[in-house]
């Protein structure tokens, strides 16, 4: 079965607004800049992932994403994650994918063999919810077919995700891979990613460029819990 990855983006500049004082405006784009690329990285090295989809209105991105071998689907809307993610679910339906993995472009320590694995798990019929590490956000929504359920993220989304899975009649479990639980939406979330970033052979090398940025009050500060 063909797996599609679809990775919404928000525009840089108006991207990770609730990181507050943690990080500086011009900061905070490249943070964000850092953290897809790395993300990319990730999803290009997965061998269970066939294409990634990269849903945004961010000029930017189209050439990453070309050079990652990703499609890139223009978001003109922007009516935030969950439209996005749609999108993308379109697309890899009319291109014949059997199943989607959608994920945030803030959880750059993911690790492609984490994701193989969490893909080669999956059902035919079946919905995957990787929950954010508070337990309660949605960071992965694994779905076979790509249109088991329809995507509704934010608050509770882990919760709400599950139910729908429940309304659709098709089976539903949680999964925990441990590069995907943290994204980074608040200063405590910055703090974890540093820490968890900090070892000599740790990935993301993008991200943790950003973060070596030299530490000044209200820049890339670590102990804001946003």
């Amino acid at each position: 079965m063909r797996t599609a990855a679809i990775l919404p983006v928000k525009r840089f500049a108006a991207a990770k607004s609730r990181l507050g004082d943690s990080v500086a405006d011009e900061l905070r784009a490249r943070l964000a800049r850092a953290m897809v690329a790395d993300v990319l990285d990730a999803l290009a090295s997965a061998a269970a992932i066939d294409l990634t989809i990269v849903v945004t209105r961010e000029p930017s991105l189209r050439q990453p994403a070309d050079e990652h071998g990703a499609l890139l689907v223009e978001d003109t809307a922007e009516r935030g994650q969950s439209a996005a993610v749609t999108l993308g679910v379109e697309r890899a339906l009319a291109d014949g994918f059997g199943r989607v993995l959608c994920i945030p472009g803030d959880c750059p320590a993911l690790d492609p063999a984490e994701l193989d694995a969490l893909i080669s798990s999956s059902g035919r019929d079946s919905v995957v919810i990787v929950p954010d590490r508070h337990g309660t956000g949605t960071n992965g929504l694994l779905l076979s077919p790509p249109d088991a359920i329809s995507p509704s993220f934010g608050p509770d989304s882990c919760e709400r995700h599950g139910a729908l899975a429940r309304a659709a009649g098709v089976s539903c479990r949680l999964s925990y891979p441990s590069s995907l639980l943290l994204d980074v939406d608040t200063g405590a979330d910055l703090a974890v990613l540093r820490e968890r970033l900090a070892g000599a052979d740790a990935a993301a090398a993008r991200t943790r460029a950003v973060l070596a940025q030299p530490v000044t009050p209200g820049v890339l500060a670590t102990n804001n819990a946003g």
